[in-house]
């Protein structure tokens, strides 16, 4: 049995979708279609039922998963334990972390390292998911919370601070009571800082919503509100300054950034290089990362 068939099952199990699957595992849709007809030619079985809107796993799909995760499990292990062995600092590394912090931050800082080291290739990755290092969906992951996962090596190496930024002509002569303010839509009304903007606000109205943070930013650098942004997007923005309310509540609680990586791979050398260089990066931005 071919283990790329199973792979391509599992993926169209998960997803429902030919077309996802195939972007998931950068092939072609037509592909993931004929490994997963020559998996069945070869069970003897249908796995999935091919319906208008997408494929559904039969009952029989639903218990071989069971049996072929087990496989995918070994197979993700023999390849890290091999991916983590030390040696040069050469070939690809890819980190996943919040999409903003990613374009904004990371990747300037981070595209230095191919000068220091020309074999080293980094694939960064902006994801609001909670990516999977187990199913090596990645290498590292930065998160804003401290991770809970099992088999994974965490390390706090920073943290993000929060603030109100508005431009200059936004504020001039405008008395606080009459701030409007520009927040997150209600499908990220869980977010510490959009939580804290609420606060803020009280009654004083929100002009202008979205569900990502680089919209925020544009909106606020358009002039027509306040936001609640990072410091490190507020204070790189030349047209923002920092509202600064005369009274009330105090600042929002600055983000944790959590570096994880699998247990299998922390010796290994590129793996190595790229944690470090984050962990120097964060070090030496602190003044702009927080309050």
């Amino acid at each position: 049995m071919n283990w790329d068939d199973l792979r391509v099952f599992l993926a169209l199990a998960d997803s429902g979708s030919l077309s996802a699957t195939a972007r998931k595992l950068g092939v072609d849709h037509s592909t993931v279609a004929r490994r997963v007809a020559a998996l069945e030619t070869n069970l003897g079985v249908r796995l999935f039922d091919r319906l208008p809107r997408g494929y559904a796993p039969t009952a029989e799909a639903e218990e071989f998963a069971v049996l072929a995760r087990r496989v995918e499990d070994g197979v993700l292990a023999v390849e890290r334990h091999a991916r983590g062995q030390p040696g040069e600092p050469a070939g690809v590394v890819r980190l996943s972390a919040p999409p903003a912090f990613s374009s904004s931050f990371l990747a300037p800082r981070l595209a230095g390292l191919r000068r220091t080291l020309p074999k080293l290739v980094v694939e960064l990755v902006g994801d609001v998911r909670a990516v999977s290092l187990t199913r090596r969906e990645a290498d590292l992951a930065l998160r804003l919370q401290r991770p809970e996962d099992d088999g994974l090596v965490a390390r706090r190496i920073g943290a993000m601070g929060y603030g109100l930024y508005a431009t200059r002509d936004y504020l001039a002569g405008r008395d606080e009571a009459d701030w409007e303010f520009i927040g997150y839509d209600d499908s990220m009304d869980h977010v510490p800082q959009q939580r804290w903007l609420r606060q803020v606000a009280g009654r004083r109205p929100f002009v202008f919503r979205a569900n990502d943070l680089m919209s925020l930013r544009a909106a606020a650098a358009a002039g027509i509100g306040i936001a609640a942004i990072p410091h490190f997007l507020g204070r790189m923005d030349a047209v923002l300054v920092q509202a600064v309310p005369a009274a009330g509540l105090p600042p929002p609680q600055p983000r944790e950034l959590w570096l994880l990586v699998h247990n299998d791979l922390r010796r290994s050398a590129r793996v190595r290089a790229v944690m470090d260089a984050l962990v120097s990066i964060i070090a030496a931005e602190r003044s702009l990362l927080e309050d």
